[in-house]
């Protein structure tokens, strides 16, 4: 099968979410989000309604909050009013933060309830549920997995892009024969490149969360390919 530059950026998640982010920055991925129709452009809270106002003019290009980002420590509560907050102010996405240290402490039903607060006050919007796997050991993805599926997630997803490493193909094989087809699997953090997206997407990815920078390379790669598609 093969993936053209459009089909390609209808898999991208474009974001800004780094902690030096400008307004000049939100401004320019919002203008490449529109360029290529990526499917969802994310930035952090105090952004989301000049981003919504951004992309106004652009209704199939999602708008993306994060909660509880990037540590996954917060409340519950407040990572359930950071969602209600969120959604109210336009997002049609919302990617959280799992509570790390609680799941490596084995406390599953405060991680599963964590969960289930920010998907209830999501109030029908994809919640993706961010694993941060670095700090992960395979048996904890696959726990992690679990819990989210039970939560009601969406996704699960890799990675904040603030740890040491981010998505592996390692993890994401993982993910993905944790969730089968009962949840999508995003990749995020350290995928730059064409090469790297065309491998997890056999690995089974369908999304992929990609700095501003590296989202142009790999939309870029793909057109300067002599068909301007990429074989997956």
């Amino acid at each position: 099968m093969k993936l053209t530059v459009a089909q390609l950026a209808r898999m991208i998640d474009l974001s800004a979410v780094r902690a030096e982010v400008e307004m000049a920055e939100v401004c320019r991925l919002a203008d490449v989000a529109k360029q290529y129709r990526c499917v969802c452009a994310f930035v952090m809270p105090c952004y989301l309604p000049e981003l919504k106002h951004l992309l106004a003019d652009s209704p199939d290009v999602g708008i993306g909050g994060v909660v509880g980002f990037p540590s996954g420590a917060t409340n519950t509560v407040i990572k359930a009013a950071e969602a209600r907050q969120q959604a109210a102010q336009g997002a049609t996405e919302l990617d959280m933060v799992i509570n790390v240290g609680m799941l490596r402490s084995g406390h599953n039903q405060y991680v599963a309830d964590d969960i289930r607060a920010v998907v209830d006050a999501a109030a029908g919007l994809p919640v993706k549920v961010i694993l941060e796997a670095h700090y992960l050991s395979d048996e904890q993805i696959v726990r992690a997995c679990g819990i989210a599926l039970h939560a009601g997630a969406a996704f699960v997803k890799t990675g904040t892009g603030w740890a040491p490493s981010g998505a592996t193909l390692h993890n994401v094989a993982l993910m993905k024969s944790a969730v089968g087809d009962k949840a999508q699997v995003k990749a995020a953090g350290g995928v730059r490149d064409l090469d790297t997206v065309v491998a997890m997407i056999r690995c089974g990815v369908s999304r992929f969360g990609v700095g501003l920078d590296s989202g142009i390379n790999i939309l870029q790669q793909c057109a300067a390919l002599p068909d301007g598609a990429v074989e997956v």
